[in-house]
């Protein structure tokens, strides 16, 4: 039922009449310190793809490489128990898996979930649902290529406490561990018709496909976005990933508006980023009231309009500093 014609966000299968099997794959390097932290990120990233389709993990597994002449298995083992602490926090099985030498790490799952059809009105989300009168709902903050970025070219002292990234580590670790289990119940209980989520393409990235698969235009409020702690200063600083300028220079034709450092803050490659889906206005309010309520700082950050297919306007520009909008 899905393939790779609006580059979704998985593939999906249909079994029978009332059952969609979905599927996705993530993996990558370490982006912190600590082996189990890596593995618990990777893990929830990968489980993302299958939440942003509105359904449920059922299994997964593991992938990764290893280069065992220079890291220790036991390190492997850690990476490992800290993706089975994702799975069990959001209730799918780690079957098994693959493992491989390589010259660097990595780690990631393939994940397989199921969900309804979306005749109801609460099963399958693709991206290509999005209607223009539509608002758009993010459900955590922006900032974290900035900060992996960061914390690779500063020593280990910068995230102690009383450091120059200690808040904002702590604060973009515990998003990237968050499973976006929550944000796919909020977005099916708003009867949204298009969701992706946030990853390496940026918010820009993402949402410019999920336009261009929905034949809509959007416009995005940046002032209203919601950021990680000194995500403007790390930009400011320097601090900007390759991958940025790569996703900004792929949408040059498509953007409208935004000043440098705003382009820079939602071009930004996220890891475990949050969902991005569209819904009536009223029941977007809503869904953000409920996300903020169980500790997601999530916001109303625009909406769908006719116009150019795909393109984006850009109005206003990022705040300086992070914290709860007024949505």
């Amino acid at each position: 039922m899905v393939g790779t014609d609006t580059s979704d966000d998985a593939a999906v299968w249909r079994l029978d009449g009332d059952r969609l099997l979905v599927n996705s794959t993530d993996f990558f390097a370490p982006i912190v310190d600590d082996a189990r932290t890596w593995g618990r990120i990777a893990a929830a990233n990968a489980a993302s793809d299958i939440y942003a389709m509105g359904a449920s993990p059922l299994f997964a597994l593991n992938l990764a490489a290893w280069p065992r002449d220079v890291l220790p298995l036991d390190l492997l083992g850690e990476v490992l128990a800290g993706g089975a602490d994702a799975a069990a926090d959001g209730g799918w099985v780690v079957a098994g898996g693959h493992t491989i030498d390589a010259p660097e790490p990595l780690y990631g799952m393939s994940v397989t979930g199921t969900c309804r059809p979306a005749s109801d009105g609460t099963g399958l989300l693709t991206n290509a649902g999005g209607q223009p009168g539509q608002a758009l709902v993010i459900t955590k903050p922006l900032g974290t290529g900035l900060l992996a970025t960061a914390l690779k070219r500063s020593g280990p002292e910068a995230t102690e406490p009383g450091g120059d990234l200690h808040a904002a580590s702590a604060a973009g670790i515990a998003e990237m561990c968050r499973l976006n289990d929550a944000a796919a119940a909020a977005a099916i209980s708003a009867r949204a018709t298009a969701a992706t989520d946030v990853t390496g393409f940026g918010l820009l990235g993402h949402l410019a496909e999920l336009a261009a698969a929905s034949e809509a235009s959007a416009v995005v409020d940046a002032s209203e976005v919601p950021l990680l702690p000194d995500v403007t200063g790390l930009a400011t600083g320097g601090f900007v990933p390759g991958g940025t300028g790569r996703n900004l220079d792929h949408l040059v034709e498509r953007l409208d508006g935004g000043d440098e450092l705003t382009r820079i803050v939602l071009g930004d490659p996220q890891t475990s980023g949050g969902l991005l889906f569209s819904c009536d206005p009223a029941r977007a309010h809503d869904a953000v009231r409920e996300l903020r309520g169980n500790g997601h700082d999530a916001a109303v950050i625009g909406e769908l309009v006719d116009g150019n297919v795909g393109t984006i306007t850009i109005a206003g520009a990022v705040a300086g500093n992070a914290g709860p909008s007024s949505n």
